[in-house]
């Protein structure tokens, strides 16, 4: 009996909790509307699409447009570590980064080298992603993954399949990312991989089998301090007591049901399916929802930029959202964006996917306004309010 215990002591103490510190820098969206070129990229795109129809004309407007990601972290791969910076993003599930053959757009990159990690598990198959805004592609492999940079507290994923990228498109050129690191389900990853946090997961390695983020108001300075991932528990330091869980209506993206959506005189009671994503820095909903709460906010609609502009100064009030019987209300500071030059943007956009899928995208004005608890082990959603400092 003494023996068996000991074996259970031994277990719980291998399992882990981490916290992930971000980085925060200004979307390439804000970025380009600030220097005034993101009409012309507008353009670019809707050129694309009408000369390369089999690229992008039948996609519907993707969760995962990495022209508008925010939040960044570190991870490394191999042994020993070779460094990476990637999105974190709760909207796909594949974890990629370029390799040395890779070129094109790849030039600021760094390139994860196989023959210099002793881990390194060749596997060879091939694979391609295509997103709302750009593709990459090429083979898979299997190496240790740690979360944390070389140097912090880490938390190492053995034997995790990974893409090394052969070619990227020229959307993720000038990012200051090397690439992408999905946290959904292994239901969305692309030829059925095991996402890197389901294999840790699957490993016993974490404390518990959920993931809990917190992230902060934004910074006026790139790469300055942007929130916490805490993988294995739930946040008791950023996040304030648990509101309530909501059960997930599909276990791909974090997707779950909405009752309503409210900001001043205007109001919507449809149940809708949304999901939470990190990697998108606005709310994402159907048009005549969006402007809908756009106009009760004061914000008006910029066709040349594709966007709502607003006054900086405006109190519109509370942007509510309805979740099982909770409310949730993002305040002003939270969906009103600075895009410099002294112009604002009411934090919202009209997506529309394709009849399929999520209505709503909440991401990360929401996600900055309430700590998001991504229980996998329960299919379910958590919030807590974020302890902003």
């Amino acid at each position: 009996m003494k023996t068996l215990i000991l074996l259970a002591v031994l277990g719980l103490a291998s399992a882990a909790v981490h916290q992930h510190k971000l980085s925060w820098r200004p979307s390439k969206k804000i970025q380009m509307i600030r220097n005034g070129e993101y009409a012309a990229y507008l353009e670019y795109q809707r050129n694309l699409r009408a000369t390369s129809p089999e690229v992008l004309a039948n996609l519907p407007q993707n969760v995962n447009d990495f022209g508008d990601f925010e939040y960044l972290g570190n991870i490394t791969i191999g042994t020993p570590d070779q460094s990476f910076i990637v999105v974190l993003d709760t909207g796909s599930s594949n974890l990629w980064v370029p390799g040395p053959t890779c070129k094109t757009n790849c030039k600021t990159k760094s390139k994860f080298d196989s023959t210099a990690s002793s881990t390194f598990v060749k596997n060879g198959k091939s694979w391609t992603i295509q997103y709302g805004s750009g593709d990459a592609a090429g083979i898979l492999g299997e190496d240790t993954v740690r979360f944390g940079a070389k140097g912090e507290s880490q938390l190492a994923v053995p034997s995790t399949t990974f893409g090394i990228a052969n070619k990227i498109s020229a959307d993720f050129k000038n990012d200051a990312t090397d690439g992408i690191l999905g946290l959904a389900f292994t239901s969305l990853a692309v030829d059925g991989v095991v996402p890197p946090l389901i294999n840790a997961i699957n490993q016993g390695i974490l404390d518990q089998p959920l993931f809990s983020v917190w992230l902060e108001h934004r910074g006026a300075l790139n790469n300055v301090g942007g929130g916490v991932f805490t993988y294995g528990a739930i946040d008791t330091t950023n996040c304030g007591p648990l509101v309530a869980y909501q059960p997930l209506s599909s276990a791909t993206y974090y997707q779950f049901k909405a009752a309503g959506f409210k900001l001043g005189s205007y109001s919507n009671t449809k149940a809708v399916d949304v999901i939470s994503d990190t990697g998108t820095s606005f709310l994402g909903g159907p048009q005549a929802v969006v402007a809908g709460l756009a106009k009760a906010a004061g914000a008006t609609y910029d066709d040349f930029n594709e966007v709502y502009f607003i006054d900086c100064a405006a109190t519109p009030g509370t942007l509510d959202i309805t979740i099982g019987s909770n409310v949730y209300s993002i305040q002003p500071v939270n969906y009103i964006v600075d895009a410099g030059n002294g112009q604002c943007l009411f934090a919202a956009f009209p997506f529309d996917f394709g009849g399929f899928g999520p209505s709503w995208i909440l991401g990360d004005p929401f996600i900055r306004q309430y700590c998001n608890i991504y229980d996998i082990g329960n299919k379910r959603m958590g919030f807590a309010p974020s302890l902003q400092k």
